[in-house]
């Protein structure tokens, strides 16, 4: 089955272009390559969905691990997979509904970094292997660290007893770079916040342009 293409989005934000930087990369299997988001000191990804979750995220950042000579890029893996049995157009349409839909969130997702003036870009993949492909890339990104929240990412909530989901978990067993996860505050706490009226606070869990990649094609290219 041929993979949906989807069109390239414009920037939604007018961040200026940075210019050119030769990363060299952490692994072996990642070529070298030419960054736009060239002076950064660290290079950081934040994983977002459609969750509250990865909103919650990006804002964690700018207020607890960002710092100036920074470059954000916003990483989003779009899931490929489908059901046997399932209608395949109703699927391809249900995906680009999806797909559209994240990008036009991704302005709402990116105005705490806009407002710190942060420099950041926007990077969607698609594949199906959704945890693995999270490590690969950034890998093939340079990336310095990546943050992501402990739940989201569909099937990967986490569990009553306080768990990392199964994203989140992969993720900090097998990626090569830092991974921060940030917890989302529960209904409990939330509640327990607004009774005694303490402002609620981002805290951490122990462990403009916008790019299309599709790794399908990757794939396809070796075999």
């Amino acid at each position: 089955m041929n993979p949906q293409h989807y069109p390239q989005s414009e920037p939604y934000l007018p961040v200026p272009p940075l210019a050119s930087l030769r990363i060299q990369p952490t692994s072996p299997r990642v070529p070298l390559s030419v960054t736009p988001t060239a002076g950064a000191q660290r290079r950081i990804a934040i994983a977002v969905d459609l969750s509250d979750e990865s909103a919650y995220a990006v804002r964690w950042s700018v207020q607890n691990y960002l710092r100036p000579g920074d470059a954000v890029i916003l990483l989003h893996i779009h899931p490929t997979s489908v059901l046997y049995g399932a209608d395949l157009g109703f699927v391809q349409q249900k995906l680009k509904n999806e797909f559209d839909l994240m990008t036009m969130k991704a302005n709402t997702l990116a105005q705490p970094l806009v407002d710190a003036q942060i420099p950041f870009k926007i990077h969607i993949v698609k594949d199906h292997d959704l945890k693995e492909r999270l490590c690969l890339e950034g890998e093939r990104l340079g990336l310095s660290a990546v943050i992501m929240g402990s739940r989201g990412f569909g099937a990967a909530r986490r569990t009553s007893k306080g768990r990392l989901g199964s994203v989140s978990d992969y993720c900090v067993h097998h990626c090569i770079y830092p991974v921060v996860v940030v917890g989302y505050p529960n209904e409990e706490e939330a509640k327990k916040k607004k009774i005694t009226g303490e402002d609620a606070e981002l805290q951490p869990v122990l462990e403009e342009e916008l790019e299309y990649y599709d790794a399908e094609e990757e794939h396809r290219g070796l075999s």
